[in-house]
Parts: structure tokens; C-alpha cells; sequence
């Protein structure tokens, strides 16, 4: 397993971006800000992004693994290189989902906890509803990771 940091072209990635976030518009807000990452064991398993919000607070924007290979542990292998990487700089990470219990039992199977909802945000910020596991997503739920090790320098 390789995982390479992509600095370059990251509109290459939108088909696997778009996995996770259903609206260009919406991508496009943190793409160019964010840090992107590509996992790959022989060809491209998937990908995401991490942004900085504040002084020691990332958040992981977008995780997307390619269908064939959802189920495969590629998604767990992506967040540990994550918090690994970001562990000495990062306090705080955060990653927002919908009311999903998959999505959400996988993010805390990952060493995540529930912090905040924000209502009604999948309403207010995209132009069709969007649907997981058949029911349509309203709220974001924000879960967090807390980091003990964070050097200052």
C-alpha cells in the first residue's frame, strides 16, 4: 500500500470525489485548499481530502473509495495514514457526514466521536436532496478525533 500526497491537477480525481460529495460546486469550495491524498495497492483505490480550519483543527473533507473496492478495509487503511500524518501538527480533526449509520459506525470504528449536528445542512447548501441507504440527508453530523501528541513549535 502506497499513499501520495497530490499536489498537482486534483480536478483528476472529481469522478472519485464525487463519490462523496455528490456536487461539483460544493468540491470545489476546499479542493484547491485542502491537502489530497491517493491510496494505491497496484491501481488507485481512492482518495481524500483534509483541510486546515484553524490553528491545530483539520478536518477530513471527502473520502472516497472506488465502488469495486468499498468493503476492503482501503477506507480504515486511508483515515490511520491520515491521523498518522497529521498527528504531530493536528489537535483537533473533525469530519462531517450525513445521518448515515454505516457511514457513521465506520467513522467511529476509526477512532472518531459524535461532536455537533448542523441543521438542516444538506437542505440548505445543495440543490437537489441528496439520499443514503434510501433516506434522504438533512442534518450534517460532525464527528471529531482528538490528538494528544501535537508538538509546538
Amino acid at each position: 500500500m502506497k499513499v501520495d500526497i497530490v499536489l498537482k491537477d486534483k480536478r483528476k480525481y472529481l469522478d472519485l470525489l464525487l463519490l462523496a460529495d455528490e456536487q461539483e460546486d460544493m468540491i470545489a469550495k476546499y479542493l484547491e485548499r485542502g491537502e489530497l491524498f491517493a491510496l494505491y495497492e497496484g491501481d488507485l483505490k481512492g482518495i481524500c481530502v483534509v483541510t486546515k480550519e484553524e490553528e491545530d483543527i483539520y478536518e477530513l473533507k471527502n473520502i472516497a473509495i472506488y465502488e469495486i473496492y468499498q468493503g476492503q478495509g482501503y477506507g480504515k487503511k486511508l483515515v490511520e495514514y491520515i491521523f498518522e500524518y497529521y498527528r504531530d501538527r493536528c489537535k483537533t480533526m473533525y469530519v462531517g457526514t450525513g445521518d448515515s449509520p454505516n457511514i457513521i459506525s465506520f467513522y467511529i470504528s476509526c477512532g472518531f466521536y459524535i461532536s455537533h449536528r448542523i441543521e438542516n445542512f444538506f437542505i440548505d447548501n445543495y440543490d437537489h436532496p441528496m439520499f443514503e441507504c434510501g433516506k434522504q440527508l438533512v442534518d450534517m453530523i460532525y464527528l471529531r478525533k482528538d490528538f494528544e501528541n501535537v508538538k509546538n513549535d
